[in-house]
């Protein structure tokens, strides 16, 4: 029953009370492109290692670090998609490790964006890899320093299980995938099954699957990815799932205001943080400023959508 299971310090705790400390409750989302990163960065990098996977992957590295080293002190987290960096091989996923590890050094909670879905063996060795620690000869080491992994809970319970075991083990968190922002996820996730959206039934076995593994705040380490492109959809959601932490897409460039992530909220200001990346990432292209700057234009994006947020939705308090 919830209230009657583990509290602990686990990951999702640590995210609510840096979103209460900032009085933030956003994520800047890491997805870089060659085409979002300045002209002198990815002339720097490319002179040092050549017109090579080595060269972009430190173009994005260097792009991450100044966007982490500007937001750090008043954006609590920043979410990276492994997409991003895998397209670029190893040295990609070198990036990944090292933006992730950077972005910790500097007191962010990183919420690696992955959508792992699989069983069993399979399943256990991506949560070990990304949220656990890899044993080699009798010496335990960590794979990726995330603190939160997306997940697709598509396949039910047999790719959650393993999940849950490591979230209780070394106090991380997860995100299931329950009503996304794409425009064709309707086409599965609105379906009825026993007079109820497909969405809402994952949206109870969240609940479910966190009941054991609920923080000193009410939510439990099993979150919610709900898009803000479906605002109605998205306050029902929050009333169903009174503790499942809500990850929410959708706001800014994929068309989600603050209003429409507003009811993502609870009555204390607390049980979400939203994404933005594009925005953030990309602001100096919007401003039309010295890409130079282009870490000070994330800055003042982040600042403004945090006063957006802020402006519709309840003061932020831990107060139950």
């Amino acid at each position: 029953m919830y209230g009657k299971g583990m509290v602990k310090k686990m990951s999702m705790d640590l995210l609510i009370e840096k979103i209460a400390e900032m009085k933030n409750p956003t994520v800047a989302g890491l997805d870089p492109k060659l085409s979002y990163v300045p002209e002198y960065l990815r002339e720097e990098a490319f002179a040092q290692y050549g017109s090579t996977l080595e060269g972009a992957a430190q173009a994005l590295l260097a792009f991450n670090r100044g966007l982490i080293d500007a937001l750090c002190d008043i954006v609590p987290a920043v979410k990276p998609q492994c997409a991003y960096y895998e397209m670029y091989g190893w040295p990609g996923v070198k990036a990944l490790y090292e933006t992730m590890s950077y972005a910790k050094e500097k007191g962010m909670v990183v919420i690696t964006d992955g959508k792992r879905n699989d069983i069993g063996t399979t399943m256990e060795a991506y949560a070990t890899g990304h949220l656990g620690k890899t044993e080699v000869n009798g010496i335990l080491y960590q794979g990726f320093p995330g603190d939160c992994l997306t997940v697709n809970g598509y396949l039910g319970t047999d790719g959650i299980k393993p999940l849950l075991q490591i979230c209780r083990e070394e106090d991380k968190g997860i995100f299931v995938l329950v009503n996304t922002s794409n425009p064709s996820s309707g086409e599965l996730q609105d379906r009825l099954i026993d007079g109820k959206p497909v969405y809402e039934l994952m949206g109870e076995m969240c609940e479910g699957w966190g009941a054991e593994q609920v923080g000193k705040y009410g939510y439990s380490a099993v979150g919610a990815v709900v898009g803000a492109t479906y605002p109605q959809q998205l306050e029902a959601l929050r009333a169903k799932m009174p503790h499942t932490f809500f990850l929410v897409p959708g706001y800014g460039a994929q068309g989600g205001g603050a209003k429409d992530v507003s009811y993502a909220f609870d009555q204390n200001g607390v049980g979400a943080v939203v994404n933005s990346s594009r925005g953030i990432m990309c602001a100096y292209q919007k401003e039309v400023c010295d890409e130079h700057d282009f870490a000070g234009a994330a800055r003042r994006e982040a600042i403004r959508m945090r006063e957006d947020i802020a402006g519709v939705i309840a003061p932020i308090s831990l107060s139950k």
